[in-house]
Parts: structure tokens; sequence; C-alpha cells
């Protein structure tokens, strides 16, 4: 049955693969079409990154799934055309293979230069950002059967990098709300509720003080509401709607929000099926945007204690039993703080790919490549169920290479 549910949440169902694709109304094709290849751009990232990519394309090979990879990388220097590390090749390269996966991109902070998850967001006009958030079948976590989606508006709001100063002291930072975005994420979160047997659209906002700007996203929400009475369609304001998750997350299905809202209410959901301590830890050894928010319940102190003394120095990494929750938060905050001004690497081969795996299998669905998604699928949910390979957050001992290959013998 939680394997059932698992399905439900990612999509299912049929194994054609078509040379073309249709998706919310517009068709492409693969430029390595005629080699029965669909070539896919992929940016591995940085940071665990690379290694988490290795996962992906381990998987995929004994899988023999048809995609071509093509590889870019965050470059070392600004690219003047894209004012980022991303180079405007590696944006062409997605434009022109029309489909691609990302693993982790970090930018630096304060330090001038456009984000290189905006400057995707921006470039590629990527307006729906999905996040599915579930209880891990086979895996217990504090909340059972979680299984909610938050889809953020991903190119406006707070986020359109729209800052300046005004006079000394003084800076101003613009929101920017349109029609156009604003419906074209309703349309989305209300097709991607009827196609998934999704029962109910949550619009969340903040429209009794951002009266313009919320209100008009609102109007645009009941605007699409009304071409689907089948969906049930309610309103919540963003502070009741954090109160409402934590106290009980099944009240929820799928919400759509604006740009920040999102990004607050996206964590807020990974916090419910993990203990914060747990959480801290994860943004040390996965500092990355993860479509897929699949977190553990907890990890005992001796376990952090022991990844991060492969990180720094062991007489560093000692957990005090006696401190709250939020004094050994703020311990690994520090921990955190010093490995970034150290420049420590990050490939120790402790990161679990799972995250980038199932956004790979969304990838596959959207590619209707759904044999080989459901395979892959299937082959992590028995991986994590059975216990035997799960990476340290998910409080087992097993690498990632032990966990990728355990997956790929389920294959």
């Amino acid at each position: 049955m939680a394997f059932q549910i698992a399905r439900r949440f990612l999509g299912g169902g049929g194994n054609s693969v078509a040379p073309s694709i249709r998706y919310l109304g517009r068709t492409f094709t693969s430029a390595a079409s005629e080699s029965n290849l669909i070539r896919a751009t992929l940016f591995p990232g940085d940071g665990i990154g690379p290694e988490i990519a290795e996962s992906v394309k381990q998987i995929f090979k004994v899988a023999k799934v048809p995609i071509e990879w093509e590889e870019h990388y965050v470059g070392k220097e600004i690219d003047p055309r894209t004012n980022s590390f991303l180079t405007w090749e590696s944006l062409e390269s997605v434009r022109r293979n029309k489909v691609g996966l990302k693993g982790p991109m970090a930018t630096p902070i304060g330090k001038g230069h456009r984000s290189l998850n905006l400057t995707l967001r921006k470039e590629l006009n990527l307006y729906a950002n999905v996040r599915p958030c579930y209880s891990l079948p086979g895996y217990k976590t504090r909340y059972d059967d979680v299984n909610l989606i938050t889809i953020r508006e991903n190119t406006e709001g707070e986020y359109s990098g729209l800052e300046h100063q005004v006079v000394r002291g003084v800076v101003e930072s613009l929101k920017i709300i349109t029609r156009q975005a604003s419906l074209r994420v309703a349309e989305y979160a209300f097709h991607y509720a009827k196609t998934h047997g999704r029962e109910r659209v949550s619009a969340i906002h903040k429209a009794n003080i951002m009266q313009k700007t919320d209100g008009l996203f609102l109007k645009c929400c009941r605007e699409v509401a009304e071409k689907y009475p089948e969906i049930k369609y309610e309103e919540v304001v963003i502070d009741n709607c954090c109160m409402m998750l934590v106290k009980n997350p099944a009240l929820f299905d799928v919400l759509v929000m604006p740009n920040l809202y999102g990004d607050i209410i996206s964590d807020l959901c990974a916090g419910l099926i993990v203990a914060i301590l747990a959480r801290e830890v994860l943004l040390l050894l996965r500092p990355c945007m993860v479509q897929h928010l699949i977190l553990p319940e907890r990890i005992v102190h001796g376990r952090i204690k022991a990844v991060l003394s492969r990180i720094i120095s062991s007489e560093q990494a000692g957990f005090v039993e006696g401190r709250s929750i939020v004094e050994n938060v703020l311990f690994v905050q520090e921990i955190i703080a010093e490995i970034r001004k150290r420049g420590k690497p990050r490939n120790l081969n402790l990161a679990n790919p799972t995250a980038l795996l199932l956004s790979s299998v969304s990838m596959l669905r959207h590619l209707e490549l759904h044999d080989k998604a459901d395979r892959i699928q299937d082959a992590i949910l028995k991986t994590i169920a059975e216990g035997k390979y799960r990476t340290g957050d998910l409080g087992g001992t097993a690498s990632t290479t032990e966990f990728t290959n355990s997956i790929c013998d389920h294959l």
C-alpha cells in the first residue's frame, strides 16, 4: 500500500515511449531522436552535486534508459552575458534539448552577481517549482501518510532581484506580481491536481496586508478555479497555513503560492517529517534545493558525531547530550560556517542521492518513459525500505556508492 501511495504521488501509468512529447499544450522533439536517444542537459552542480549526479548516470545506465547526457558545469568566472557563473552555452543547451536535470548549485552570499538558480529560472522561464513532500514508504517519520504538493511561482515576487539604495542607509526591494505569471502558475496547479487525481487546491497568500500584489494573485487563482469545478478551491493566509500544516498536514493536498511563500512553506513541509537537529545536518551534507523532500525522523547524536568527525577535527564534532535541540542546532550552524570558511571538500561519498534520483524519475515521466521511471522508483523505495543500505541521513552507515549499487542490484 505504501508503494502505491508513493507511485500515485510521483505520477505513473502507461509505458509508451513517444518521440514527440506534449506537455501542457506544448510539443517538443528531442535533438537526439535520430539515434533513438533523448538528449538531456545535465548540470551536476557543485558541492555534492557531481557524486550524486554520478549515481543518476550509473542507475540510468543499468536501467538502459535511452538518455544521452549533455553535461555542463558551473564556470569559474562570471559570464557577462548571464551575469552569473552559468554560461550562455549552458542555457542554450537546455533551450535546444528542452529537458534537463540539475544538481545542487550554491551561490556565494553577497558577492554581487546573480544566483545560479535565479539565472536558470529567469532565463529559461521556469515558472513552476513543484515540490512533493511525503512520508517515505518503509521509513517511520514524525507524521504518517504526509502526501502533499507545493507549487511555487518561480519567476517574480520578492525574488525578482530588483533592489536598490534609495539614500544612504535606506534600501528598497520590489515585489513584482503580474497577471500573466499568476494565471500561468494557477493554471499549472489546477491542471496538476486534475491529472494526478488530487481533490483540493489551496492558494496561500497575505492579501490582508499586501492587498494589491497578493490580491491580484488571488484574483487570478479564483479565475482559474472556475474552470475546474471538480477541484475544491480554498484561500489560506500564509501564517495560518504554517500553523495548520504543523497541526495536521493532512488538511492540505496541492498548495499554490507566490515565490517567497513557496520557499518558506516547502522547507516547513520538510520539517514535518524530520527533527530540527537532523534537518540541520542534512543542510550540511546536502546543501541543495531538492525537488523531492524525503527526510528522516532523527539521527542519533553518535551518528552525527561520526559524520562530522569525517569532515572536521574530532574535537570540534562533539555533541553534548544535555544540550537542548536549539543549542545543538546552533552548534551545527557554527560547524557549517567553519567548513565553508575552510573550503573543505564535499565529495566524501556520504551524500544521499535520493532527491536527485526521484527528480530524474519525474523527468522520465515528463518524457513518457513510464516503464523506466517505475523500475527506478521501485528500486529506490525497496532499497530504503529494506534498511540494509541506508545513508547516514537515513540513520544508516552506507556510503553513496553502496546505496547506489544496492539500487542497481534491485534493477
